[in-house]
């Protein structure tokens, strides 16, 4: 019998059956949505895989088997004719050596025909080194007897003529022409050899080889040629520049000096060609300078040795100063320009060896600081070498001196160097003059008074750093010089102290003269105390007028720039002065007030207000150490002059603002006075000392609860419970010692219990005292 479900399920079977179909026709729809969009579309040619990229191109390859393989056929060569040459007779090396060379160098001409430039430049190159095999094998066979270096140069220049000719009849090559000049740079050489010249027809050949090689770099226009001509001119050129030097340098009279300054005219007159016609600005003034450096020193050599010994610097400078009179000629700019910068580094070089005058003049009297007040030195020389040497030539020396400072000031005209040229010569003007005492040896007074008008004359000039500079510098030249005699130096100290203080008056010179005048001072002070025989502790009371000073001076400057300066000088001078009395305790003690004083007065001005601070340490100090004078071992006699103003601060300050905290007003000053208090109390076997701290902690905790402060609470809590712990502990010794071991651990104990039956409450009433103390300030 067919089973035939309820209506019901009926429906449900026939409804999933529908809901499958409408599932499968809707995915047959899609697929075929997308095949018609397929075949609608342009088919796309298929593309093979994209290969790997060439790490060497066509070219590359090519030239680098025709190089190794022109090296090879060289090598064979070589060894064909080093080694198998003796094999054949002389008809067979003739017919090798001919047919062989003729060859290979007529294989280009076909090679090119048939466009295989790059073969027929290696076959061209292999015939190139056979011709220099040929050279040699002649020589080897027929030639034995004839010099070598003349057949060389012979040689030479028959393949430089035979390598030309076959270059330009075979133009498309382009290694041939520049092997032609490679290999002409040896003939002339070569022959001075063979010919048994001397080093000066040596030098010649060089600088006439690259003379030509010049005229072949600026002339040739093809790349190749003109590069090796342009390397063979630097090269033999510097080759015959260095002979040529040498040779003048080591000459032993005028004709030998002539003889080498001519060659190095020769390369001047090469260098000044070239870089008149060479189109880079930059590389004609660089071959420019070369050849004005080349003409100071072809015009300097002859008459450097014609002149006494010392004038080579002098000589060689004159020549470099008339480099100068270029400017005014119709020579190209960068030819100018580079003759210029000869001249400049001629002067500077003239400079340089000057410097060990200056040195001598302007560091020499450093060497009183150890001699100080030993008697007066015989005249300036002496002065200024009491631990240096006296240089040699020194008149010479001051002679370049004035003519390079001469030139600075005369010579530079540009409204942008100006300034620095007239500078550079006040600076060479001022080392001349410190100078000039020395070298002519002028009485010792004399050049005290010299050096001072010079520091007047500088403190006056136009120019405001310039003169502050040469002022300072010539200053203290001259208070290091002082030092030979004790009138000398409070004389000099003293004036110079009036001069800065008269040269103050200028504005824009106060930030330096204002502090310089306060130095002075400080040191006439140490040295009227010395010269007083006072002890050193009393000559710092000397010392501290200059505190004074500098404070009524930065009060007066006010918002100057001067003032830091000043301010910062004065507290130098009152360092000196504690530093002077710190052997003396009561005088120190002294000092330290009165540095006090000065600093509490500088804070009375409303920008100064933070040096209260400093006197406020300055007076604590002053007081400890009139305590430590005086013997004093109580901790509070120091700790109270620290807590009683720093309490009145604090509570100045929180009148001021209330919202500070007890322990930023408070806490410094408790601290500074309990603590050590307590530590003593601690070591004090005496039952004063804890009494009395107990009953000032007993009330500052008092004070604080009251008032409701955290600082004066804690501390004040803290230093009593610890004070008496501290009192009874001998009686917890006591009974400790009278009580049964087994009581301490029973009352631990029990102390536990509690603790843990009352957990919760304690917690609660520690949370409640943390609330109470966070409400307090």
């Amino acid at each position: 019998m067919t089973h035939i479900p309820p209506p019901a399920e009926e429906l449900r079977l026939i409804d999933a059956e529908l809901w499958q179909l409408d599932a499968r026709r809707a995915h047959l729809l899609a697929r075929r949505a997308w095949l018609v969009a397929a075949l609608r579309q342009p088919r796309q040619p298929v593309r093979p895989p994209a290969a790997a990229p060439a790490e060497a191109t066509a070219p590359r390859v090519q030239n680098l088997l025709l190089l190794l393989g022109g090296i090879l056929l060289t090598l064979a060569a070589i060894a064909f004719t080093v080694v198998s040459w003796g094999q054949l007779g002389i008809a067979g090396r003739a017919l090798v050596l001919g047919t062989v060379t003729l060859a290979v160098l007529a294989a280009p001409v076909i090679l090119l025909k048939r466009g295989l430039r790059s073969t027929a430049e290696s076959v061209a190159g292999l015939g190139l080194a056979l011709t220099v095999l040929d050279a040699y094998a002649l020589r080897e066979a027929a030639l034995t007897g004839i010099d070598g270096a003349g057949y060389a140069a012979v040689a030479a220049t028959a393949l430089a003529a035979l390598w030309a000719v076959y270059g330009r009849a075979l133009d498309a090559l382009r290694l041939p022409l520049p092997a032609a000049l490679v290999a002409a740079q040896v003939p002339l050489p070569l022959w001075a050899f063979a010919a048994g010249a001397d080093p000066y027809a040596v030098a010649a050949a060089l600088l006439v080889t690259s003379g030509l090689d010049t005229v072949l770099a600026l002339r040739v226009t093809a790349r190749g040629p003109r590069i090796t001509a342009a390397v063979g001119a630097c090269g033999l050129g510097g080759c015959g520049v260095l002979a040529a030097g040498w040779l003048c340098w080591t000459a032993a009279g005028p004709s030998a000096a002539a003889r080498a300054a001519a060659l190095l005219a020769l390369a001047a007159a090469v260098a000044l060609g070239a870089a008149a016609r060479l189109p880079k600005p930059a590389v004609a003034t660089a071959t420019a300078l070369a050849g004005g450096l080349l003409l100071v020193a072809a015009a300097g050599g002859p008459l450097r040795t014609a002149l006494p010994a010392g004038w080579a610097a002098p000589v060689h400078l004159a020549c470099g100063v008339a480099l100068l009179a270029a400017v005014r000629t119709r020579l190209p700019e960068p030819v100018r320009h580079g003759l210029v910068r000869a001249s400049v580094s001629v002067q500077a070089l003239a400079l340089l060896w000057a410097v060990p005058l200056v040195l001598v003049t302007v560091l020499g009297p450093l060497g009183w600081v150890e001699r100080a007040w030993s008697g007066e030195p015989s005249d300036a020389r002496a002065a200024v070498t009491v631990h240096t040497p006296w240089p040699p030539h020194p008149v010479q020396a001051l002679l370049v001196l004035v003519v390079v400072a001469a030139v600075l000031a005369s010579v530079v005209r540009d409204e942008t160097w100006r300034p620095r040229a007239l500078t550079g010569a006040l600076g060479l003007g001022w080392a001349a003059g410190v100078a000039v005492p020395a070298i002519f040896e002028l009485p010792y007074v004399t050049t005290l008074l010299f050096l001072g008008g010079m520091t007047a004359v500088a403190a006056f000039l136009p120019t405001p750093w310039t003169a502050t500079t040469l002022t300072l510098a010539t200053s203290l030249d001259l208070a290091f010089l002082s030092l030979a005699t004790q009138s000398a130096t409070l004389t000099v100290l003293a004036s110079l102290t009036a001069l800065f203080v008269t040269v103050s008056g200028r504005p824009h010179l106060t930030p330096v003269t204002a502090p310089a005048a306060l130095v002075y001072a400080a040191a006439l002070a140490c040295a009227t105390g010395a010269a007083a025989d006072w002890p050193p502790a009393h000559t710092a009371l000397l010392v501290l007028t200059v505190p004074v000073a500098a404070a009524l001076l930065a009060a007066r400057f006010g918002e100057s720039p001067a003032t830091v300066p000043v301010e910062v000088t004065g507290a130098a001078a009152g360092l000196l002065a504690v530093g002077l009395a710190v052997t003396d305790p009561p005088m120190l003690a002294l000092v330290l007030a009165l540095c006090g004083v000065i600093t509490a007065a500088t804070a009375v001005r409303a920008d100064r207000r933070p040096a209260g601070y400093a006197a406020a340490v300055l007076f604590v100090l002053a007081t400890w150490v009139r305590l430590v004078a005086w013997d004093v071992t109580t901790p509070e006699a120091y700790t109270l002059p620290v807590t009683v103003p720093a309490l009145a601060v604090g509570a100045w300050r929180r009148h001021r603002e209330p919202r500070t905290s007890s322990w930023t007003a408070y806490g410094p000053g408790l601290a500074a006075t309990l603590l050590p208090s307590l530590a003593a109390a601690w070591a004090d076997p005496q039952w004063a000392r804890p009494l009395l701290l107990g009953a000032a902690a007993l009330l500052v905790t008092l004070l604080g609860a009251r008032h409701r402060l955290q600082a004066p609470l804690a501390l004040g809590a803290s230093v009593l419970v610890l004070d008496a712990l501290h009192e009874l502990a001998p009686y917890i010794a006591q009974v400790a010692g009278l009580v049964p071991r087994w009581v301490p651990p029973a009352l631990a104990g029990l102390l536990l219990l509690a603790l843990g039956a009352t957990y919760e409450q304690r917690m609660r009433d520690a949370r409640r005292v943390r609330e109470v103390l966070g409400r307090m300030d």
